[in-house]
């Protein structure tokens, strides 16, 4: 079902995952202690049901069928893996260094999108 989408709304699909997972965990600090896969799906829903309009495009039968259900969980599956295992870039972590210098913290990050939390984390302190 998930694959007889059309490319754009399944590119919204997963701008939408991305975006909302992103978010979640800037909302916990990045803290997996305190992570929670059905928060995370809570704030999923609610990130797409308020802006995604690709929600408009699916039919309701399909939207409803078990089998779409188990696609999806597959996709934000996916979605989570590719975030977590992308390495952040040369330049994050050239930033964060000279900023942990600069601040005394010695805050740790695995993957690009929590560099990029780090990163934004550090520079507001700096301010």
């Amino acid at each position: 079902m998930y694959k007889d989408l059309s490319s754009g709304v399944k590119i919204s699909i997963t701008r939408s995952i991305s975006t909302s997972f992103e978010s979640y965990l800037a909302s916990i600090g990045w803290d997996e202690k305190r992570f929670s896969m059905e928060d995370f799906i809570a704030s999923w829903q609610t990130y797409f049901q308020e802006n995604a309009a690709w929600i408009e495009k699916i039919p309701a039968n399909v939207l409803l069928s078990t089998e779409f259900h188990e696609e999806m969980a597959q996709k934000i599956d996916e979605v989570i893996a590719k975030i977590l295992n992308e390495e952040p870039t040369a330049k994050q972590i050239e930033t964060i260094e000279t900023l942990q210098k600069e601040l005394g913290t010695k805050y740790t990050y695995d993957c690009k999108a929590e560099a990029a939390y780090i990163e934004q984390l550090l520079k507001e302190k700096q301010k």
